[in-house]
């Protein structure tokens, strides 16, 4: 296997990684939340908030490596205008995904304060799901844009 090939590979992992992880982790955050049961949502919360750590995470640093590798390695122009609308992209979905992880770590404290017996702010609980939700939803159609910038290469 040629370079080339070895790194459009590793793109493409990491992008379905990335893209495959965050809805999951979002279906997974949301069922536990809504599950009605504070025990499993703090589960989900728990999960979510490692599965964040070691999967988006790693994706996220390893989608500019290897999407800069494949720009250098094909002879691409770095500043075409599909790439850096994709930078913007890229850089939009990590803007949506900073605050997220922020969000979920405090709602999990809150969720196992409550489960110690703890304080619970309700209000504000649910304050930061509301904006984790629609954090969510820029970074989505962002990632969805950069998937068919990088299929379609339009001029």
């Amino acid at each position: 296997m040629d370079a080339y090939s070895l790194v459009k590979t590793i793109h493409v992992v990491s992008a379905t990684v990335l893209f495959g992880t965050g809805l999951g982790i979002a279906f997974f955050f949301l069922a536990g939340l809504r599950s009605g049961d504070d025990r499993m949502a703090l589960f989900a919360a728990r999960t979510t908030c490692a599965a964040d750590m070691v999967f988006t995470l790693t994706a996220g640093i390893v989608q500019p490596l290897s999407g800069f590798a494949l720009i250098w390695l094909a002879g691409y122009d770095p500043l075409a205008s599909w790439l850096v609308l994709t930078y913007g992209l890229y850089l939009l979905a990590l803007a949506c995904w900073l605050p997220v992880v922020w969000l979920q770590l405090r709602m999990r404290d809150m969720l196992a304060s409550k489960l110690a017996g703890g304080a619970f702010p309700a209000a504000r609980f649910e304050r930061y799901f509301r904006t984790w939700f629609a954090l969510g939803w820029p970074a989505f159609a962002g990632l969805v844009a950069v998937f068919w910038l990088m299929v379609a290469k339009p001029a």
